[in-house]
């Protein structure tokens, strides 16, 4: 404890603070890279207008509020306050779309990467730059709002993401990390910029537009991990931390993605490790060698905080639907006078699910709370189907719903290992899928047919990996790798639990799979007509 708030007290603990789909977290870190404080800030997504989105005023007061949140735990530790940070990083959820006027004013609201409105544009563009564009990627958004002539368009002046966005406000510095950027636009990884190539073509296809503007002035500059990128103002200290105690000056690490934080989180950024997060949304990520052979709708190339190539799988559904059946159950107790705490009430239904068929006796469930890109899947309508010859029980409903969790996540990750030929020899876990011990493990090992360790630290998430980051900029040695200070100084001699796949588990997986493909339709058809 005495050594903590000295590190506090002399300036030397750093701040990742981490912008999630459902909750803003902050991790103070020591020179150990020890998590020392935390707070957090739950905040939620709003449909409006037909568009996902969180309002200005939720960033802003949601990072205010985590800050206090995070304040008041170092008073109740410490008994300080922070007035000097060695670093600060900002994260938060990659892909999206921000757009930005001549005076800085927002020109449209914040576009999630949740929104599934992007296709013709998504579709357009992977044909013309022969090269997987996703639809939650900014040029889709951006590309999609030519497509439909909105006003906004000939007005643009810079686009970002959300956190390039924050980390322009409290620096001043128009910046992304590489991981970040490569959620934008596509990266020519040998040079660490955007693709030259690609971004002609793009020019070239608006040109006739005579917007006055070119993709390349209008992008945010890519950094590197352990580059300096910025430090913090006056101003933004204030908007961090409204009792200005916060000095300016604190020097801050490249913005990235929450793609990015998760590989430093779980030290998955070296060729031939890879990283899955569950949570709201769900992805699978792998270090490649080298380019795929095929463009697949269902892969996304994008980098680590230091540019290596990645192949990930992405999910917009993962534990939404699940949440709010054990949300039900919990209601339901209530009714009969019974208080469950949290954490028991999943813990038990978890550990239910354990004890379901392996193929789940025939229930079929779609926890498609918004659309799903990887089935095409526009308008998700959660949905659970049975037969009359299902065994319809607790168990094996609890399982079809753990199951479905990540089912899109596992047809996306079979083309990347049974067509592009991708070894993956363990995968690294984290997020809420991963609370309940064993379980969320061991169902994610049955749907991607490898080993997946949980770490100690994977409850630290996001915000401690980009901690990490900044960490890296401050401490890192001449010459040193990101991969290699991760593995050398930060997880050294980490335990974690590693679980190989069950067999059974893996066979019942592929035949509740069958189903689930087979009534794809059945989902789709449900958000035409409901």
């Amino acid at each position: 404890m005495g050594s903590a708030k000295e590190c506090i007290e002399n300036g030397k603990a750093v701040l990742g603070i981490e912008f999630g789909s459902t909750r803003i977290k902050a991790v103070l870190i020591d020179e150990e890279h020890t998590p020392i404080a935390s707070g957090s800030h739950e905040w939620e997504n709003r449909l409006e207008n037909g568009f996902w989105t969180y309002s200005t005023e939720d960033i802003w007061e949601g990072l205010r509020d985590c800050y206090r949140s995070l304040l008041a735990d170092v008073r109740s530790r410490y008994g300080t306050g922070i007035k000097r940070l060695g670093a600060i990083g900002f994260s938060a959820m990659m892909h999206g779309y921000m757009a930005f006027g001549r005076e800085g004013e927002l020109l449209v609201p914040f576009r999630t990467w949740r929104n599934g409105t992007t296709g013709a544009a998504a579709e357009k563009l992977t044909e013309l730059f022969r090269y997987n564009i996703p639809q939650r990627w900014s040029i889709s958004h951006l590309y999609q709002a030519i497509l439909n002539e909105e006003e906004h368009v000939p007005d643009i002046c810079f686009m970002t993401t959300l956190a390039g966005y924050i980390h322009w406000k409290v620096t001043g510095e128009k910046v992304l990390g590489i991981g970040d950027a490569s959620g934008m636009f596509p990266i020519d990884t040998e040079a660490n910029t955007y693709d030259p190539a690609m971004m002609e073509k793009f020019d070239k296809l608006t040109a006739d537009k005579e917007y006055g503007w070119k993709l390349g002035e209008i992008l945010p500059r890519i950094c590197m991990a352990g580059e300096a990128a910025g430090v913090l103002t006056k101003e933004g200290a204030r908007m961090i931390d409204e009792t200005g105690e916060l000095e300016p000056g604190i020097l801050l690490c490249p913005p990235e993605g929450d793609a990015g934080t998760g590989m430093a989180a779980t030290n998955s950024v070296s060729i031939g490790t890879g990283n899955v997060s569950a949570g709201t949304s769900a992805f699978v990520m792998v270090v490649l060698d080298k380019q795929p052979a095929g463009v697949h709708p269902e892969i996304d190339l994008v980098t680590t905080p230091d540019g290596s190539l990645v192949g990930m799988v992405h999910a917009n559904n993962c534990t939404s639907d699940l949440n709010a059946w054990v949300g039900l159950f919990g209601e339901a107790l209530e009714s009969f006078g019974v208080k469950a705490d949290t954490s028991q009430l999943y813990s038990v239904l978890y550990k239910k699910g354990m004890e379901g068929e392996s193929d789940c006796g025939g229930m079929l469930s779609y926890g498609f709370l918004s659309g799903e890109n990887i089935v095409q899947v526009e308008k998700g309508r959660p949905m659970v189907v049975r037969t009359p010859e299902s065994r319809f029980t607790l168990a094996n409903f609890m399982r079809s719903h753990l199951y479905a969790a990540l089912g899109s996540l596992k047809l996306g990750m079979d083309i990347m290992t049974k067509e592009e030929k991708v070894q993956v020899g363990q995968i690294y876990g984290h997020g809420g899928f991963f609370k309940t011990p064993v379980v969320g493990q061991r169902m994610m090992a049955a749907a991607l047919g490898a080993p997946v360790a949980v770490m100690e630290t994977a409850g630290e998430g996001g915000a401690w990996g980009i901690a990490l980051l900044a960490a890296y900029l401050l401490h890192k040695s001449e010459g040193q790798t990101l991969g290699d200070y991760l593995s050398g100084r930060v997880f050294a001699g980490s335990a974690g639990s590693r679980m190989e796949p069950v067999q059974e588990d893996v066979e019942g997986f592929e035949r509740y799979m069958e189903a689930f493909q087979a009534g794809l339709d059945a989902e789709r058809r449900a958000g035409e007509l409901l």
